[in-house]
């Protein structure tokens, strides 16, 4: 069953591990729970999306991102600076996100808090969740219902939609990792005022 529908009923499909499409601060999001491998499954299949490409995830909280990323001091200032906002932090996992089935090496964690009044409200009934753009991989993310729903179909138990269609960049994404920090993707945020704040001493 789709449906065009609430925060609490996208919250509630989300949990139940079926797949929501929502809005972000950059574009629409697809997403599910990250501890179900049958829900992260589903997800890949829904994008079309090569196991090898690490999802994402959403937190609603810099204290949410840190149950599942770990944090050093570059990566708690960078955080502090830019978040909410559109920049992903690549970290490596904790305990908690340890076995989760994202794709990729398995041990790494992309994280991110979005910027955007609906998103954090859903991430705050549902705690973290695997989420990436709402397109076909190769393909521009889905601007509005219509498109998002031409996509996925029937794939995506509840679409949140804005009134308006979105049309933003994609995230910054850093990889902090290693001991020099690296942009793996240029996004809304600057990568230079990034850098510069995860170089800081």
């Amino acid at each position: 069953m789709t449906a065009i529908g609430t925060v609490e009923a996208a919250a509630a499909a989300a949990r139940r591990g079926a797949l929501v499409v929502f809005p972000t601060d950059t574009v629409y999001a697809i997403g599910t729970r990250p501890d179900d491998p049958a829900a992260t499954a589903r997800l890949f299949a829904a994008k079309r999306r090569p196991r090898g490409l690490t999802l994402p995830v959403l937190v609603a909280t810099p204290e949410d991102a840190r149950r599942v990323a770990v944090f050093d001091e570059r990566a708690a200032r960078v955080a502090g600076a830019c978040w909410p906002g559109a920049l992903t932090l690549v970290l490596a996992r904790t305990d908690v996100s340890r076995g989760w089935d994202l794709g990729g090496e398995g041990t790494t964690i992309g994280v991110r808090v979005p910027d955007h009044p609906v998103a954090r409200s859903l991430l705050g009934r549902t705690g973290a969740l695997a989420a990436t753009s709402a397109n076909r991989s190769g393909d521009r993310p889905g601007r509005d219902h219509d498109e998002l729903l031409a996509m996925f179909g029937p794939a995506v138990a509840v679409y949140l939609c804005a009134e308006r269609p979105l049309a933003g960049a994609a995230s910054t994404v850093m990889d902090m990792t290693g001991p020099e920090p690296v942009i793996l993707r240029r996004g809304d945020v600057d990568p230079e005022l990034v850098m510069g704040l995860a170089v800081a001493r």
